[in-house]
C-alpha cells in the first residue's frame, strides 16, 4: 500500500456523511450521537485549541509529578531517551486514532474499535479496561481518576497541615469530581482544561525554581556540604526499571481519551494540528521539569515532586496546583461517565434530548464513577506505586497494542495484495508496538505489585482508608 496521503483528513472531512450531515435546518445527524438539535446538548462543538488543551490536560498532571523520580531510577540519559521513545510511540498511536476515526465515524471509544477488529468479546474486554483505567486519566479513566483523587488528598493535607483525616479529603475530592464532571459536553468543560494546565505548570515551575535556588532538597541531610548526586546512568534492578518506565507510560496514557475528544470536535480536519501542539508541549515540559528537578535534587528527589522543595514551598506549590489537581479528577470522571452514558443511551432519543431519562442516566454515571474512584484511591493510597500499577496494567494495553492492530486492520488486505517497502516497514512497526506494549504490561504489572506489597509491609506505610498524613509519602 502506498504511503498515507497527508491530506487524508481533508479528504475524509469533505464527505459530510463521514462526520455529521445536516438533513434539516437546525438538526445535524452524527454517526455516534444521532440527531443533534438546538434544544439539546451540542456534542460536536470543540474547536482546535480546545481540542489541544483537552489532549494536554488529559495527560499532564499526575505524570509530571513523578518524572524526576523516574529519572533517578533510570539515570538521566536513559530516562530522557525513554521519555522521547514513549512520546514518539504514543504520538503514533494518537495519529492512528485520528485516521481510524475518519475511516470509521461510528467509532466513539476504544471498545468500538476493538469490536470492529475482534468482535463482541474484544469489545467487552476493552470496555472493561477502558472504564477501569478512567476510574483511576484520560484517557479507561476510572483508575486515572482514583490516583487524581489521591493526589488531591495529598494537596489538601499539605495545605491544611493535615487538618483533617485523609479519608475525608478523598471524599471531598470525589464530590468535586462528581459536580464538575456532570457538565454535559466537552466544549463546556474545555475551559477547565485551560485552568488546570496553567495551574499545574505554574506549580511545577515554582518547585523547579525553588529547588534550583535552595541550599539542598528537603530530604537531604541538614548538616555538611551538599552536592547533588544525580546519575547520568543508573543501574536499577529489573523491577525498579520496569516500574519507572511504567510511570512514564502513565504520563502519556491519556491515549484512549483522544477517541472521545475527536468525536466531539467541530472539524476533525484540525485533529493533527491539535495533536502536534499536544505532543511537542507535553514532551518539552516533561523533559525540562524532569531534568531540572532531578539535576538539583539527585537521590533526594521526592515523588510527588513538590515534596523536594521543603514544607513551605510544598504548600505554595500545592496551592497553585490545586485547581489543576481538581481538573485531573474532573476530566477522567467526565470521560468515563460520558462513555457509559453513550453506551447506555446510544440510538435513543434520550442521548441528545434534555429528558428525565437523559439526566437520570447521566447523573447516575457521573456519581457512580466518582464513587468507584473514591474506593480505588482509598484502597491503594501510595502515589508512586499506584501510578506505576496503572501505567503497567492498563496504560500499556490502552496506549500501544490496539493501535498496531488498528493499522493492520485497515491496511493488511490491500497492502498484502500489492506490498511496498512502506507497507512492509509499517507492518514491522505495528508488530513492534504490539510486542513492546505486551512486554511492558506483563513485566510492569509484576514490578508494580511487588512495590505495593513492599510498601504495605514497610513500617509506617500508608494503609487503606487511613487518616494518616500522606503529603510526604513517596
Amino acid at each position: 500500500m502506498a504511503k498515507p496521503d497527508p491530506n487524508e483528513f481533508d479528504q475524509a472531512e469533505r464527505t459530510p456523511s463521514k462526520i455529521g450531515e445536516s438533513h434539516e435546518q437546525g438538526i445535524t445527524h452524527d454517526a455516534v450521537f444521532g440527531d443533534i438539535t438546538k434544544d439539546g446538548p451540542n456534542y460536536r462543538d470543540i474547536g482546535m485549541l480546545g481540542t489541544a488543551v483537552l489532549m494536554i490536560k488529559s495527560q499532564i498532571g499526575l505524570g509530571v509529578l513523578s518524572i524526576p523520580f523516574t529519572l533517578h531510577a533510570l539515570g538521566m540519559v536513559p530516562g530522557v531517551l525513554i521519555i522521547i521513545a514513549i512520546a514518539l510511540m504514543t504520538c503514533w498511536s494518537n495519529y492512528v486514532i485520528g485516521i481510524f476515526k475518519q475511516r470509521h465515524p461510528e467509532v466513539y471509544s476504544i471498545d468500538d474499535a476493538a469490536g470492529l477488529m475482534f468482535g463482541r468479546i474484544g469489545k467487552e474486554l476493552f470496555a472493561a479496561l477502558f472504564c477501569l483505567f478512567l476510574l483511576t486519566t484520560n484517557q479507561v479513566f476510572t483508575f486515572c481518576c482514583g490516583s487524581a483523587l489521591l493526589s488531591l488528598s495529598i494537596a489538601l493535607n499539605a495545605l491544611s497541615l493535615h487538618g483533617a483525616c485523609t479519608a475525608v479529603f478523598v471524599v471531598v475530592a470525589a464530590i468535586v469530581a462528581f459536580l464538575f464532571g456532570s457538565i454535559q459536553t466537552l466544549s463546556r468543560i474545555s475551559w477547565l482544561a485551560w485552568v488546570g494546565t496553567v495551574s499545574i505548570l505554574t506549580a511545577i515551575l515554582t518547585v523547579s525554581i525553588a529547588v534550583s535556588r535552595q541550599d539542598r532538597p528537603a530530604a537531604a541531610p541538614t548538616t555538611g556540604e551538599f552536592h547533588s548526586d544525580y546519575r547520568i546512568i543508573s543501574s536499577p534492578s529489573f523491577t525498579d526499571a520496569v516500574a519507572a518506565i511504567s510511570s512514564i507510560v502513565f504520563s502519556y496514557a491519556g491515549v484512549p481519551a483522544f477517541f472521545n475528544i475527536a468525536s466531539e470536535m467541530k472539524d476533525v480536519r484540525h485533529y493533527n494540528k491539535a495533536l502536534t501542539i499536544c505532543v511537542l508541549f507535553l514532551t518539552g515540559v516533561y523533559l525540562v521539569i524532569g531534568i531540572l528537578v532531578y539535576y538539583y535534587c539527585g537521590s533526594y528527589v521526592a515523588s510527588p515532586a513538590p515534596g523536594s522543595a521543603g514544607p513551605l514551598v510544598k504548600r505554595v506549590a500545592y496551592g497553585l496546583a490545586f485547581p489543576g489537581l481538581m481538573v485531573s479528577c474532573i476530566l477522567p470522571n467526565h470521560y468515563t461517565a460520558k462513555y457509559l452514558f453513550v453506551r447506555f443511551l446510544r440510538d435513543s432519543k434520550h442521548l441528545t434530548a434534555n429528558t428525565f431519562t437523559h439526566w437520570a442516566v447521566w447523573l447516575s454515571c457521573t456519581g457512580g464513577v466518582a464513587l468507584l474512584a473514591y474506593i480505588i484511591a482509598s484502597a491503594i493510597p501510595i502515589f508512586g506505586n499506584l501510578i506505576s500499577l496503572i501505567g503497567a496494567l492498563m496504560g500499556t494495553i490502552l496506549s500501544f497494542q490496539p493501535y498496531g492492530c488498528m493499522w493492520l486492520y485497515d491496511n493488511w488486505s490491500d497492502g498484502k495484495a500489492n506490498p511496498t517497502w512502506w507497507w512492509r516497514m509499517m507492518v514491522c512497526w505495528s508488530v513492534f508496538i504490539i510486542a513492546i506494549g505486551s512486554f511492558l504490561m506483563v513485566s510492569g504489572t509484576y514490578a508494580s505489585i511487588v512495590a505495593i506489597i513492599d510498601g504495605f509491609k514497610a513500617d509506617g506505610g500508608t494503609r487503606p482508608w487511613s487518616c494518616a498524613d500522606n503529603s510526604g509519602s513517596t
